[in-house]
């Protein structure tokens, strides 16, 4: 490895300055070993052996300081020797972002040793290089997918590293596993193009315009007559011509040279792809001229290809599968089918042996239909094929995607779309419920201030009331699965949350079911409410028992509750596309139930889905669980095997900063005389809300005027006197509840605010952003509105 020297106020002479070098060697040979390898035993076993050198080294430089002096550098020989064997570029920076060594290959990659980031990469490559290494410097490590350097695309990975973890570690290699046509280029002109050369094979990569990517070197001497000639970048059809009956040459070789037969093989998608040609000599009669070995050759070729392609014989029997096809097929390897029917729906079995017939017989162009694989039927994918000829018995190419990954971002960005809509729907019926459920719990209790409890009706009147606050609780199940639940976030610890409810927990699993907590160390605290976080944990618990008992009544089950931190770097690892890289505090509640069977899994978080029996559920106990967890800013996830039991992974960001809280209604006791005077104006849009409001603050002595929208306020504030307070819808036709206020603030900055509203009050927040305001959810009683009132009206006196 090259180095820069150590600055001079770093070189110590005697045994300070030969401990450094040593110590240096030993922990450079080892990060090296480690990073080109990636085998710590063997980097340990270096670092161990030079360290052992120390002694030696300090022992020699006691009878030879002169030459301890004059080393002013750090071997990095055993190093520089090992990462040879690398072919990726490999260089180490200090704190200081010094470069401190680099290999060959850094050198013959970068044009010498410049420092990074500040390497000679394309378009911004550099500034993204800077932000990865700062992000490394935090985090521990960094990635790249890809960069380029004069067209050449790069990955990069970076590592902090070194015994107090003082130095980056920059990796560079060759990003083809992310550019399959780079990789096919490389392939071609690689050793594998040189084996299908020798066989009298010729193979190229051509653009979509015709230019020639990659030629091995018999194509380069067929087409230019020399193997050194340069023939990438020119127009591929140049090189050819056909004579009347069709037959293509060389056009060096002129109408005497052999005909060609010439093999494409579409790789991409798309028609700016490009694609790869193989040319066949062919006798006169129209049958290739080569033999079984130079068609062994393209079947290797086949085989490296990073695309799922496939080989089958005139009967329809496969002849070869490479294996991106087995993956994208789902091929068994202990049965592999016979016919590529086999792989497919009973449906579309006539429609692939039919088509495999066409090309067997000669059809010359390739066609695509979509099929459905057996193992996953309602997932179409797409199948290419097209004849192929002079490669021995193989007389089709079939072409598959594996479109796994892609399927799967697919069905998630589905299925959350769909979440997103059926919340969306639960929020607004829960909004107009809670409406409905304001004016007939308002009308109870005025009823019930009629009525004492010895009256005939007074019963069928708690009947009623107590009715519609189940109903209310129904509709708080609806805003919290839609993420529009009034919540009261805390700054809070996971096991102190699991300490308050695991007495509950263990008198709701009864003496059957087993409970275990572990908790993990260093966890960072969360912002969430710790009552609905209660819920969500009793939620799963409740569902997990009921597994259990269902899989064995009698013997139950264990129940696990684990808490962990899961750092950055971790996510990172995790490769999710959901997930975020951040710090988390993980909480994860396991079973030995019966587990969930793939084909609902996906259906578990949906309002109303339940596999309960009827009556014994409502089908919202998860999705409110979804939804607390999705408003809290967290990720949840399930994993189930049937009859293994299930694992509910739920991971909240750890907190960093205290966010600003909005004036909210005190939940302390209130005082028995709620009795009260002034003047309230009462801006709603539902008449039956409006009406039941205005009765409840009359009977408790205030004067009330009535405006059934936002423009009707303001001209009653242009009229009237100055009201003490103001209490108004948040949604309403026309002018909103904030955007009236803000208008009637102009005009009475002081004048305190009370917003009632069935949406919740973490929605409310990003679009309200007034002082002295409160906050009062759909549905209330008279009394809760009436505490409001007071409270705030009381607060301004104080003010005041």
């Amino acid at each position: 490895m090259a180095s820069r020297p150590l600055p001079n106020d770093a070189r110590a002479p005697g045994q300070r300055q030969a401990l450094i070098v040593a110590t240096a060697c030993g922990v450079g040979a080892a990060l090296i070993v480690l990073m080109v390898l990636h085998n710590f035993a063997i980097a340990g076993g270096f670092a161990a052996a030079m360290l052992l050198l120390v002694g030696a080294v300090v022992t020699w430089s006691r009878f030879a300081p002169a030459a301890s002096e004059v080393a002013g550098e750090t071997d990095w020989s055993v190093a520089r020797a090992l990462a040879a064997a690398s072919d990726d570029a490999i260089a180490v920076t200090d704190r200081a972002g010094r470069l401190i060594c680099a290999n060959e290959r850094y050198r013959a990659r970068f044009g010498g040793y410049p420092t990074p980031p500040g390497l000679p990469l394309d378009d911004n490559g550099a500034g993204e290089l800077a932000a990865a290494g700062r992000i490394a410097w935090r985090d521990g490590s960094a990635e790249l997918d890809r960069v380029t350097t004069r067209g050449a695309p790069l990955a990069v990975a970076i590592e902090r590293a070194g015994e107090s973890e003082d130095m980056l570690v920059w990796r560079f290699h060759e990003a083809q596993g992310l550019d399959l046509a780079t990789n096919v280029q490389s392939i071609i002109a690689g050793p594998t193009g040189d084996r299908l050369a020798a066989a009298g094979i010729m193979a190229a990569l051509i653009a979509p315009d015709g230019r020639l990517l990659a030629a091995n070197r018999v194509l380069r001497e067929r087409s230019m007559g020399h193997e050194e000639s340069v023939v990438v970048g020119r127009d591929f059809a140049r090189f050819l011509i056909a004579d009347d009956k069709g037959q293509v040459r060389f056009e060096r070789e002129g109408p005497r040279g052999t005909p060609l037969r010439i093999l494409q093989i579409p790789f991409l998608d798309g028609e700016d792809a490009p694609i790869l040609v193989v040319l066949l000599d062919e006798e006169e009669h129209g049958q290739p001229a080569i033999g079984g070995s130079a068609a062994a050759h393209v079947k290797s070729l086949i085989s490296l290809l990073p695309v799922g392609l496939a080989l089958v014989d005139r009967d329809g029997r496969f002849v070869q599968m490479n294996d991106p096809f087995v993956r994208a097929a789902q091929v068994d390897q202990a049965q592999p089918p016979l016919y590529p029917g086999d792989l497919v729906v009973r449906e579309d079995k006539a429609a692939v042996a039919d088509a495999i017939r066409r090309f067997a017989n000669g059809a010359t162009h390739s066609m695509d239909m979509a099929i459905r694989l057996k193992d996953h039927p309602d997932e179409p994918v797409a199948l290419t094929i097209a004849g192929a000829r002079g490669l021995g018995d193989a007389a089709v190419l079939l072409s598959l995607k594996d479109n796994g990954e892609e399927t799967r971002l697919k069905r998630e960005v589905a299925q959350a779309t769909k979440m997103q809509a059926v919340g969306q729907l639960a929020g607004g019926v829960a909004h107009d419920f809670n409406n409905i459920l304001t004016a007939i719990i308002g009308h109870c209790d005025l009823m019930l201030m009629r009525h004492s409890p010895g009256d005939s009706d007074y019963d069928d009147i708690q009947q009623i009331k107590a009715n519609s606050n189940r109903a209310a609780s129904l509709t708080r199940q609806l805003l919290a699965f839609s993420r529009q639940q009034t919540l009261r976030p805390q700054i809070l610890q996971l096991p102190d949350v699991i300490s308050e409810v695991s007495q509950l927990l263990k008198r709701l699993m009864g003496e059957t079911v087993k409970l275990e907590v572990r908790h993990g160390r260093n966890l960072g605290a969360v912002r969430a409410d710790p009552g609905q976080l209660e819920q969500v944990v009793v939620n799963l618990a409740v569902n997990a028992r009921d597994a259990m008992l269902a899989k064995d009544p009698n013997g139950g089950g264990t129940l696990t509750i684990t808490s962990r931190a899961v750092s950055a770097a971790e996510v990172r690892k995790m490769g999710s596309d959901i997930l975020p890289v951040a710090d988390y505090s993980a909480l994860e509640i396991s079973d030995t139930g019966t587990g969930i069977p793939p084909e609902i899994l996906g259906k578990i978080f949906e309002p109303f889905f339940t596999t309960k029996e009827v009556g014994k559920g409502t089908g919202l106990g998860l999705s409110t669980v979804y939804g607390i967890v999705k408003q809290s800013g967290g990720y949840i996830f399930a994993d189930s095997k049937p009859g293994q039991g299930s694992t509910f992974s739920i991971y909240f960001p750890v907190h960093t900063a205290e966010a600003p809280k909005m004036a909210k209604v005190s939940a302390k006791e209130k005082p028995a005389d709620l009795w009260g005077t002034g003047l309230i104006l009462l801006v709603e849009d539902e008449d039956m809300v409006r009406a039941v409001a205005e009765r409840a603050l009359t009977r408790q002595g205030y004067k009330v005027l009535t405006a059934e929208n936002g423009e009707a306020a303001l001209e009653l504030l242009a009229q009237g006197e100055k009201p003490d307070l103001l209490i108004s819808d948040v949604v309403m036709p026309s002018m909103d509840g904030p955007t009236m206020v803000r208008h009637a603030r102009e005009r009475y900055p002081d004048l305190p605010i009370l917003f009632m509203s069935g949406y919740a009050e973490e929605q409310l927040r990003k679009s309200i952003d007034l002082d002295n305001v409160a906050f009062l959810p759909k549905p209330f009683s008279v009394q809760q509105l009436a505490e409001a009132a007071r409270d705030l009206l009381t607060s301004a006196v104080v003010e005041r």
